[in-house]
């Protein structure tokens, strides 16, 4: 594990952005597609937008697939669409093919069905490892409940073991939505969780305390295969030992 602290959130975005681009780059030239599970949350969209302007517009972003760490029950044009974040600002500015673009279903009424064709997607366009797909890079954040994706504590998705994708009740707010499950981000080769702010400052403590006290938090229950690589503000790392 390792982990990075910066200043502040633009600090904290600029500086994943410059590493993001590095490790494109190396899968592209090693394997030749970038497999990406993004995160929602205004965090991750200031990362977008940096990774959206001129000094990363050579990056192979036709080699890039684009996935989804997590979606919520509503429309893609609904403001609080994970999708329509990404779109608007990372997608409506980089060259990726519309076919290397896999938004979650989000139909209310068939969310178990969706779920199951997005873990479909998955298996068919990744590589796979332990007979799971295998991204390259999962981008998570953390909510102050310690919540990763939508991966609550205490939810019913933390029990999955081999499906790649499934619908889950999130209490906060009260919600459906599809998200990634514990052993699909374990199998990515990179783990980035992107946090700010001093709100998440007592999540982020706990979570990284050598002595983890239970009920795990989701975050805790993850048995990476691959490289795990905390970026941190100032204010979130703000409780942690010094």
């Amino acid at each position: 594990m390792t982990l990075r602290i910066l200043p502040d959130t633009n600090a904290l975005a600029d500086a994943l952005a410059r590493q993001v681009a590095q490790w494109l780059r190396a899968a592209v030239a090693e394997r030749g597609a970038f497999h990406w599970a993004l995160a929602g949350g205004r965090t991750p969209a200031t990362l977008y937008r940096i990774l959206a302007t001129k000094p990363y517009a050579d990056l192979p972003w036709s080699q890039v697939h684009i996935w989804f760490g997590d979606e919520r029950a509503v429309p893609h044009h609904h403001p609080d669409s994970n999708f329509r974040m990404v779109r608007e600002t990372l997608l409506d500015f980089v060259p990726i093919p519309g076919q290397h673009i896999h938004p979650m279903p989000s139909r209310m009424e068939d969310l178990r069905q969706g779920a199951l064709a997005y873990a479909q997607a998955l298996a068919v366009s990744l590589p796979r490892e332990n007979g799971l797909p295998r991204l390259d890079l999962a981008l998570l954040g953390m909510g102050a409940d310690g919540h990763v994706a939508s991966l609550f504590p205490g939810s019913a998705a933390l029990r999955e073991t081999h499906q790649a994708a499934v619908a889950n009740y999130a209490p906060a707010p009260a919600a459906w939505r599809i998200t990634l499950t514990t052993p699909t981000i374990e199998q990515a080769r990179r783990i980035v969780l992107l946090v700010a702010g001093a709100d998440k400052a007592s999540a982020v403590a706990r979570a990284l305390d050598p002595n983890p006290r239970p009920p795990p938090l989701p975050v805790q229950r993850l048995k990476p295969v691959g490289e795990v690589i905390w970026y941190l503000d100032a204010a979130a790392a703000s409780l942690l030992p010094t």
